[in-house]
């Protein structure tokens, strides 16, 4: 086992009490999915992590940051005993920055923050050692914890830092300490916590101020609150480079297939050429600003974009999947997993991709789409609005799930109105039977909104479809 932490470094890290000479090869803090070898961080949330610390032991961690001696833990058990176990996972973290080399950027932004942050593990990983946050692991004890994860040796770093308040980002910008700040975008997301889309520009563009000396600013070009994240940046002292229409990382052409996106730009001067395995503008533009910044560190372009021409969504991102519904004559629906997340902007740029694919056959476009949550007082309107959207031209169907979407349904021309409902898990019940074989399906919504369930109800029925071909009992 290769050792990330020993007992004598992670205490003199944190300042804790070591017990016991052990060393660990991973962090933990979840014992459904913990390893042989991790550290259990026993963290308090929903519930108090040192409930389940003799559990993680008996399953192979190989200690467990603590602030006391558990019940049913001995006193013979690997253990470091800290005041505050949230305050030494930030130690951890603060100590695994300042022992690795590596180029570290941090990526934010109101919409794409997520599928750059997996673009930049793609595209750096073709480079070097890479380190990325997994999953969304973006707020205060998320990004302590990727830090706390990466190994001394890792050559490129990548910290996806999130917000819902104002006031989040700063701190987890300077525990991180980048040498890049990404800024995908920003758009009317979290409104209840803030007044204006200005009021989040200034928070995202606090990501700089944790930049490293003579950082980089990657920053979206084409956005009415641009000035303030260009301002920010060069308050902070960085190199600003923006990314879009107008940017010195420009798109110049952007072509959706079914299944690709041909992007047609200029990086530094010089015009560049690629394809990604999956459809969407907003990906070229996500994509674009990778390049920028492995141009601005210095690095191959062109490992970068072959790296990235393999590059796919994860699930609730936009991952598309054929859901077999007769295996006998090849009936299928094709599934595009949404989500995870939406916001007025991801919705269009969503809609945009189904809009642009060609179902099978006499097959249709259809979308599925639950409630876009934490928008405030916009938030009826905004839901309502999405009816104007150029893409909805081409979509057969839409049906809506949530109290919010109902604003939607009673806006859509009554030949693309789809049922309506309350819930969820009606949705989920009720989508199998709206279905015909060569129908292209979004599904799309906060997560919050749980129609994730709606996407699960699609795979089962792609499961039983299989398991009756293998048995036709």
């Amino acid at each position: 086992m290769s050792a990330l932490w020993t007992a004598t470094e992670a205490a003199q890290a944190t300042g804790g009490q070591a017990r016991g000479d052990w060393q660990v090869a991973g962090v933990s803090i979840d014992t459904r999915t913990i390893r042989p070898g991790d550290l259990f961080v026993a963290l308090k949330a929903a519930r108090d992590g040192h409930d389940f610390v003799a559990q993680a032991l008996a399953s192979g961690a190989g200690a467990a940051l603590v602030s006391h001696v558990p019940e049913g833990v001995g006193d013979d058990a690997p253990l470091l005993i800290v005041p505050d176990v949230l305050a030494a996972l930030e130690a951890l973290g603060t100590a695994a920055r300042a022992r690795t080399g590596a180029k570290v950027v941090a990526v934010t932004g109101s919409v794409g923050k997520t599928t750059t942050k997996e673009m930049l593990r793609t595209a750096l990983s073709a480079l070097g050692r890479t380190h990325a946050a997994e999953a969304s692991y973006n707020n205060h004890w998320g990004v302590p914890l990727t830090l706390a994860r990466m190994p001394a040796d890792t050559e490129f770093a990548v910290i996806e830092i999130g917000m819902n308040h104002p006031g989040e980002i700063a701190p987890l910008s300077r525990l991180a300490r980048p040498h890049v700040g990404v800024i995908t975008t920003v758009a009317a997301v979290h409104l209840e916590a803030f007044e204006s889309v200005a009021g989040i520009a200034h928070e995202k563009a606090a990501i700089f101020d944790g930049l490293e000396p003579g950082g980089i600013a990657v920053i979206n070009a084409d956005l009415d609150t641009t000035p303030i994240l260009r301002a920010k940046a060069e308050e902070m002292g960085a190199r600003v480079i923006g990314v879009g229409e107008t940017g010195q990382a420009r798109l110049d052409e952007v072509t959706l297939g079914d299944t690709a996106t041909v992007v047609s730009a200029e990086l530094s001067g010089t015009p560049i050429l690629f394809k990604l395995d999956a459809p969407g503008r907003h990906l070229a533009q996500n994509a674009l600003m990778v390049l920028a910044v492995v141009d601005a560190l210095g690095y191959d372009v062109t490992r970068a974009m072959l790296a990235l021409g393999a590059w796919q969504p994860v699930d609730g991102r936009g991952r598309r999947e054929r859901i077999v519904l007769n295996e006998t004559d090849d009936q299928a629906v094709e599934l595009i997993d949404d989500a995870f997340n939406a916001s007025p902007t991801s919705m269009a740029a969503s809609l945009e991709v189904l809009a642009a694919a060609t179902p099978e056959g006499r097959g249709r476009r259809i979308a599925v789409l639950g409630d876009m949550l934490e928008l405030g007082p916009t938030g009826p309107d905004l839901h309502a609005g999405l009816a104007s959207l150029p893409a909805m031209d081409r979509i057969d169907l839409v049906c809506t799930s949530g109290p919010l979407m109902a604003h939607l349904d009673a806006a859509l021309p009554a030949d693309r109105r789809g049922p309506h409902t309350q819930t969820a898990e009606e949705m989920a019940r009720l989508l199998p039977g709206l279905l015909t074989p060569g129908d292209i399906v979004l599904v799309k919504s906060s997560k919050g909104s749980k129609l994730s369930l709606a996407v699960d109800g699609l795979r089962k029925l792609g499961q039983a479809a299989r398991q009756s071909k293998e048995d036709p009992r």
